[in-house]
């Protein structure tokens, strides 16, 4: 390694360092670490015995083939990266540079898809079983193709950028962080009107009570909604949600259409959680976080990826064999910062559940709705640490009741 190589790798480590400076601190200053001291979670004082063995039930009977789909994720990853098995499949395809970037892309996305397959038609048959999905195999497998099909676009579009990039100009990094935080910021502007439509169909909430009163609490919280719409996710599962997307003129609130079934106040209360969201801008500060972590990304592959290079045996990351070593280092990474993510989560879904609070000042209500919730989607009430931290991407619902009692003991309400 010349002099003026060490210097680039050197102003890369200092680019890295600095942006994972920020990171930490725009995540650090955006998280509401501290929301509402509560008491222990208790889940045998809400939920029946009936109900606690249900989802210890559905824990046990998801927990192998979740394991399993992750530890596929390591071996695969960890194959592409460490050996040369990626690059030689990819070095078989024929074409200018760019055609076997996207073929590299296609053909390891689909042996990857075709060895995970099986797993993924476990899990919904356990789905099934516990009567939380209501497709058919046809259905199932085109939303799987579908999801499979826009990651692959995306996929496609990063890589040939990221090699033509790489053949260009010798400080690669700074273009291509640039362009991964463009990239993420343009993709939650535009997902919510491009890529939701995919996979359900929208409507407008009919006019009635519901949507009059839905309205009028967003006018009260001062949060700006043109339009609350509902999904028809009916016709996949029986699972109750509603969701925030977007941001600008992309927001709106979603509600799923087997969560109309709940009374009134519930619904009311899952939006008004949701408003929460909107009004503390998570959707934003959510992707400024996501934006600044590929940029950061993108300046550690340029780092890491020369030791990488000589074990996949390519010349550098602008050789399309390289696709494969890219993949599973994009692979691991996302799987190395998952707990750091739900960990944040939990805290944003917190502050929501305590704006909804807040907000209607209807802790028996809101108790009332989490219960229902975790019932309807089998919810894990007591997960191990391990699964809390890898899947756990909102507090447990005895987490959430006990901060509804810890609220209404704290504003002189009657503790349900």
């Amino acid at each position: 390694m010349g002099d003026a190589e060490r210097g680039v790798r050197r102003q890369a480590a200092f680019a890295a360092i600095g942006l994972g400076a920020v990171l930490l601190a725009v995540a650090a200053f955006t998280t509401p670490w501290r929301v509402l001291a509560a008491g222990p979670p208790d889940p045998a004082r809400d939920f029946t015995a009936a109900q606690i063995a249900r989802a210890q039930a559905f824990d046990a009977a998801t927990t192998l083939p979740s394991y399993l789909s992750l530890a596929l994720s390591i071996i695969i990853a960890g194959l592409l990266v460490a050996t040369p098995i990626g690059a030689k499949a990819v070095g078989r395809l024929r074409g200018p540079w760019w055609l076997r970037v996207i073929q590299g892309v296609v053909v390891i996305t689909a042996l990857t898809e075709l060895i995970r397959w099986p797993l993924g038609m476990w899990f919904e048959t356990l789905l099934r079983a516990f009567g939380l999905s209501t497709q058919d195999w046809a259905s199932w497998a085109g939303d799987r193709l579908k999801s499979l099909g826009v990651q692959v676009a995306i996929l496609c579009l990063m890589l040939v950028v990221l090699v033509a990039l790489a053949r260009k100009v010798r400080r690669w990094w700074i273009p291509a962080a640039v362009g991964a935080f463009a990239l993420t910021v343009v993709a939650s502007f535009v997902y919510p009107v491009v890529f939701e439509p995919l996979f359900n169909d929208f409507t407008s909430m009919q006019q009635g009570p519901l949507r009059k009163n839905l309205l009028a609490m967003a006018e009260r919280d001062g949060v700006p909604v043109e339009d609350v719409l509902v999904a028809d996710a009916s016709r996949r599962t029986t699972a109750l949600n509603a969701y925030v997307s977007g941001f600008g003129a992309t927001r709106r609130i979603v509600v799923y259409d087997t969560l109309l079934k709940a009374p009134q106040p519930e619904v009311e209360l899952v939006v008004a959680h949701e408003l929460g969201h909107a009004k503390d801008n998570d959707v934003l500060s959510g992707t400024l976080i996501s934006g600044l972590g590929a940029g950061l990304g993108a300046v550690l592959l340029f780092l890491v990826f020369d030791p990488v290079r000589r074990r996949v045996g390519v010349t550098s990351i602008a050789d399309p064999r390289a696709v494969g070593a890219v993949m599973g280092l994009m692979t691991l990474g996302s799987l190395l910062l998952g707990p750091a993510e739900n960990l944040i989560s939990r805290h944003i879904e917190a502050r929501a559940d305590l704006h909804a609070l807040d907000l209607t000042r209807d802790p028996a209500t809101f108790i009332q709705m989490q219960k229902r919730l975790a019932i309807t989607n089998i919810s894990d009430l007591a997960p191990d640490a391990v699964e809390y931290v890898l899947y756990a991407s909102h507090p447990t619902s005895p987490q959430r009741i006990a901060m509804a009692r810890a609220w209404a003991k704290l504003n002189g309400i009657p503790v349900p």
